[in-house]
């Protein structure tokens, strides 16, 4: 289990998931903290693996990936080595953009970017071109109210 975050390293991750492109200055004055002393917790927190990288947002619409689909999948093979070919294959699609493994009536969840019903269609021809799958389900979303919201720290 990971060490208890004190007060400051809790705001810093706060900080860091609303913006993390602001300058260490900045997000050491709203910390209270010195820039070295930022800067040495937020190494910590990387070496602790409580940070694992940095990103941007994108709006999906303007780079022409406006449909969204849950690919809800069930499967019989549940081996390792079947596992393990899946997991390949299905990262191996880069409009899977979110793949969980998941409890209940599907095994695996899957968060599909794609233009519009055309490319889904070829992103759901490639999923089931080499593995065996009993069923997926594909749910359509038609407005997201809320997207990558932070963790609560």
């Amino acid at each position: 289990m990971k060490d208890a975050l004190d007060r400051i390293d809790a705001r810093i991750l706060a900080e860091l998931q609303r913006d993390a492109r602001q300058t260490q200055r900045d997000l050491a004055d709203k910390v209270g903290l010195s820039q070295n002393a930022c800067w040495r917790r937020i190494r910590n927190l990387e070496e602790r693996g409580i940070i694992t990288g940095q990103t941007i947002r994108v709006d999906r619409e303007a780079l022409g990936q406006g449909l969204v689909v849950f690919a809800m999948i069930r499967t019989r093979n549940h081996s390792g080595d079947w596992l393990k070919r899946f997991r390949a294959h299905v990262l191996s699609i880069p409009n899977v953009v979110d793949f969980h493994r998941i409890g209940g009536d599907y095994d695996y969840m899957l968060k599909i970017v794609a233009p519009d019903m055309k490319g889904y269609d070829h992103v759901y021809q490639r999923l089931i071109e080499t593995m065996e799958l009993d069923a997926v389900t594909s749910y359509f979303s038609m407005e997201a109210i809320a997207e990558g919201r932070p963790v609560d720290v």
